[in-house]
């Protein structure tokens, strides 16, 4: 038997899982083995072994399992290729992948963006030409259909700013020197002596101004003294004192902490009701007569009573 009939024999005979397994246990070499030598899991190896290829769903990587374990055994690939085909090549087809192109129509947000960026380019190109004419200072300026309004722009870049005038201060008004006449030093001694000999006579309308006014003194001294007002309290703290004062209509007039040197004038309708801290160092006037506080003056030094019943 030939050589070639012997490959159909096995081909058609034997899967591709047998032809491995036998070639395996020929050589002895342990599935585990042939696992890690091939850098696979065990299950995917015996998976290859009994034709069981749930392990591997894809059938690019069957095909290369198969290849890489043959070559491993020392087996030809070739014929373990052909026994795979022969059992699952009629069940498998090999999807190819061939790259779509599909061509969408631009939507309107891009076709407005390319215009919107396109406009302002444009506008970016002619603000640039226009900013390069006027620093090389060209007395026209592009051709383009807002010549004019370009060129006034120019000119009044160009143009310098008019200088404020500048306001001139007001003359000012020197009057005429009056040359006076010079004086010598014997004119100067003489108005001296004149000067001296004025100030007594000056003094003395002074002096009889004084005696006229003297005899008025008198005058003043006959005057009537004030009446005193009945209703009204003169009050002078020496000392700190707190002081409240109640009239016969029940409102208080005077209350508060009083401070040494502080005095104090209080009017209402009598009689008067009186709070005087302190009463010590408090000096009372009532109608123009001086009212003892020391006598009404409790153990506290407070006194309280009432004045002008």
């Amino acid at each position: 038997m030939s050589e070639t009939q012997l490959h159909d024999s096995v081909t058609s005979t034997s899967t591709a899982g047998e032809l491995l397994s036998r070639q395996r246990e020929a050589l002895g070499v342990p599935i585990v083995d042939a696992a890690r030598a091939l850098n696979l899991r065990t299950a995917v190896v015996e998976g290859l072994e009994k034709d069981n290829y749930e392990e591997i769903p894809v059938t690019a990587y069957r095909r290369g399992y198969l290849r890489a374990y043959a070559k491993y055994l020392g087996l030809d690939d070739k014929l373990v290729l052909d026994a795979y085909q022969a059992r699952h090549g009629s069940s498998e087809t090999e999807r190819k992948i061939a790259p779509v192109a599909v061509t969408r129509p631009p939507s309107k947000v891009g076709a407005w963006l390319f215009k919107l960026v396109t406009l302002l380019v444009i506008v970016g190109l002619i603000g640039v030409t226009v900013a390069w004419w006027q620093s090389r200072g060209g007395s026209e300026p592009p051709s383009m259909g807002t010549s004019s309004t370009l060129e006034e722009d120019a000119a009044d870049s160009a143009t310098p700013p008019p200088a404020e005038p500048m306001v001139e201060p007001d003359p000012v008004v020197i009057p005429p020197m009056i040359d006076e006449p010079q004086v010598s030093m014997e004119d100067e001694d003489a108005s001296t002596d004149a000067d001296a000999s004025t100030e007594p006579a000056s003094a003395e309308p002074v002096t009889d101004v004084a005696e006229a006014q003297a005899p008025e003194a008198p005058a003043e001294d006959a005057a009537p003294e004030p009446v005193a007002n009945s209703n009204l309290l003169e009050l002078t703290f020496n000392e700190q004192s707190w002081t409240e004062i109640f009239d016969a209509n029940n409102q208080r007039v005077f209350v508060g902490l009083q401070t040494p040197g502080t005095t104090a004038s209080v009017e209402g309708t009598p009689p008067f009701r009186l709070t005087i801290g302190n009463a010590t160092g408090v000096e009372l006037r009532y109608q123009g007569d001086t009212v003892n506080l020391a006598q009404r003056a409790g153990a506290n030094n407070v006194a309280r009573f009432t004045l002008g019943e």
